[in-house]
């Protein structure tokens, strides 16, 4: 989860590079210095990277980065591909992020390895028991008058909507509340979700990443495809699933923060609380994250149990004090890495973000007074 800081240093260093590849077995060196392609080669069949040892993405990621390589690009050697790719999302992560990713896989890995699972269903996608059936007709029609006849929009770019069983929310808690307790009496520390979060777990540390993985390509890419196309939702290619828990002895609120994602899921599992309401304060690029709200920016929700609500990553947000009881909520974080390399090359963001529209309204306000200035100084110079 990302504070309210701009991370404009790793882009800068990101848009200085040029990247080459050899192609073939000759010499020869083609500097790449093109941009990705907006929109993906849908007649390219990429390769299979199954086999890729990765210790922080996974193998869909480059399948799907692939897709929007330069032309030149799209049939080199599968190691240059890997290489080029490899170089492109390794810019996304600091040091820091680097050796985290190294020990959670290694943390993911014994986890997997010995955990031994309460519900095994859980761990397999079941859209019939874990969607109630108005969500799951609205994705099989896959239009968006039918999505928006399940959800409400109750803020603009912020979606509500029933989403999962209450019999898969209270199973799913009951995982939960499994994996803490054997990893406690193993004597393990679990890794928690993020910096913010001091209570929790990252569902594929214990054998959720490929349901999870499914749960976005079937289920969130729909409707993100829709209503997030301009802001990465068209492109999703990665995920970061966790659980959180809010109450007496965890934590109590969330300041005022972005997420790491292009399109963030957040459902409300449960169970009995008072309080906990998130809040909206309005999108915003890297550069103004730290900007204020408008009056219309504010909004503030009350989530309960099977309610899902869907935003955007930069859309700042935070929740409230859970005053009593327990609350556990689901979260997705859901990414593109074709979009975010895409965005280094963007010098504004006006179509989303408040404070770059508000900017723009300014410089063109500006314009026209000069504008009607220097005409009625024209008017009023005498004739030659």
């Amino acid at each position: 989860m990302s504070y309210l800081r701009s991370t404009s240093d790793r882009r800068k260093s990101a848009s200085k590079a040029t990247r080459s590849a050899v192609h073939g077995g000759g010499k020869s060196k083609i500097v790449v210095n093109q941009r990705l392609q907006l929109n993906p080669d849908k007649d390219h069949q990429p390769e299979s990277y199954e086999d890729l040892k990765s210790n922080h993405f996974g193998p869909w990621i480059f399948r799907e980065l692939e897709k929007h390589l330069p032309s030149n690009m799209l049939n080199a050697p599968r190691e240059k591909k890997v290489k080029y790719m490899s170089g492109i999302l390794n810019e996304y992560l600091s040091p820091a992020e680097r050796f985290r990713g190294q020990k959670q896989k290694e943390f993911r890995q014994k986890m997997i390895s010995n955990y031994p699972p309460l519900h095994k269903e859980l761990y397999t996608m079941d859209p019939t028991t874990f969607f109630v059936p108005e969500f799951l007709r609205a994705i099989n029609d896959n239009t968006e008058d039918g999505f928006r006849r399940i959800m409400s929009e109750p803020a603009p770019g912020i979606f509500a909507f029933e989403m999962l069983q209450p019999h898969f929310c209270e199973l799913l808690i009951a995982e939960f509340d499994n994996f803490e307790r054997w990893v406690h009496d193993q004597k393990v520390r679990v890794m928690r979700p993020n910096t913010m979060n001091h209570y929790g777990a990252v569902l594929d540390d214990f054998g959720f990443q490929t349901m999870l993985a499914k749960l976005v390509e079937d289920f969130i890419c729909p409707l993100s495809k829709v209503f997030y196309a301009e802001t990465g939702g068209a492109n999703l290619d990665s995920h970061h699933g966790f659980i959180v828990e809010y109450g007496n002895n965890r934590d109590v609120d969330l300041g005022l923060h972005v997420d790491d994602s292009e399109v963030t899921l957040n459902v409300c599992l449960g169970t009995q609380f008072s309080g906990g309401d998130l809040f909206f304060r309005g999108m915003r690029c890297e550069k103004h994250v730290n900007t204020e709200s408008r009056p219309e920016e504010i909004f503030d929700y009350s989530h309960f149990p099977g309610q899902a609500v869907l935003h955007h990553g930069r859309h700042r947000h935070g929740a409230r004090a859970t005053i009593s009881g327990h609350r556990v909520n689901l979260l997705l974080w859901c990414r593109s890495s074709v979009y975010r390399e895409i965005r280094k090359y963007q010098k504004g963001f006006c179509s989303w973000c408040g404070e770059c529209k508000r900017e723009k309204e300014e410089r063109m306000h500006t314009l026209i007074d000069n504008t009607k200035l220097d005409l009625s100084m024209r008017e009023g110079e005498p004739a030659m």
